[in-house]
């Protein structure tokens, strides 16, 4: 674990706006991406992660534009994912003031990206995002997922992440489709197994519901925590989520 614990605040963006939904269905409109991400940087949100939950071509244009102004607006790590397929789509988004960028789909249909990113730009820019799901038909016992877990791949999660970090991930964002929505926390289990052997960073991603649900997932050994809806909900704030995990002796960066 890193010297601080990272809470991140997770914008899924459609058509310029940020959106919130169940697995992308009935979205609803939560704000302006630069509005709100100015906001939570301001509470103490210590990076920000976007996920273009269209990433159609006729969207790229428009999530540039609102990179660019959200980096001219906060000063915080923002790593943007959704829609990268290539390196040259990686050297957009750092031109327009990402820091890094997220893939997913992309790099299980052509592992060979992870390498062709992580050789250009490195590894710290490089962050995996897997979507998983338990499963019976692989040997962890957990299989990748695309398309908001709604496709299994044929994956071994845990293989999965392990070639990943030999091909350059320099981060690993994990999400878990079983307890995604649930707000029951986050999955422990799948966290330990993640990062008994995790050579980088890891995010916990999906199931948080309450402050208290945050610093678990740290002893569980992630380096960082995620979550959307529970922040553009107003369930709780960055800052009660922090003064929670302090509470719990996990060392955090306050707000000032």
């Amino acid at each position: 674990m890193g010297v601080t614990a990272r809470v991140i605040p997770c914008l899924d963006v459609a058509a310029g706006r940020v959106v919130k939904g169940v697995n992308f269905l009935n979205l609803t409109d939560a704000g302006d991406p630069v509005e709100l991400g100015a906001k939570y940087a301001a509470e103490g949100a210590d990076e920000l992660t976007f996920l273009d939950v269209t990433a159609t071509v006729d969207e790229r244009s428009t999530t540039y534009d609102i990179v660019r102004q959200t980096a001219e607006h906060v000063f915080i790590p923002l790593t943007v994912g959704g829609g990268v397929r290539s390196a040259d789509d990686v050297a957009r988004l750092l031109e327009v003031g990402a820091d890094k960028a997220g893939v997913n789909s992309a790099a299980i249909a052509r592992p060979q990206l992870l390498n062709e990113i992580a050789d250009r730009f490195g590894n710290q820019v490089l962050v995996l995002s897997l979507d998983v799901k338990r499963s019976w038909r692989t040997p962890s016992g957990f299989v990748v997922t695309t398309h908001g877990g709604k496709r299994e791949t044929e994956l071994d999660a845990l293989a999965w992440a392990k070639e990943a970090m030999e091909r350059g991930a320099g981060e690993l964002l994990l999400n878990s489709m079983d307890a995604d929505g649930t707000k029951t926390g986050f999955d422990l289990e799948l966290l330990r197994q993640i990062t008994e052997f995790a050579t980088v960073p890891v995010i916990a991603s999906g199931g948080a519901g309450k402050a208290s649900d945050f610093a678990p997932a740290i002893a569980a050994g992630a380096d960082a925590v995620l979550a959307a809806s529970v922040f553009h909900h107003g369930i709780v704030s960055i800052a009660e989520v922090k003064a929670e995990m302090a509470r719990a002796g996990v060392p955090v960066r306050l707000a000032h």
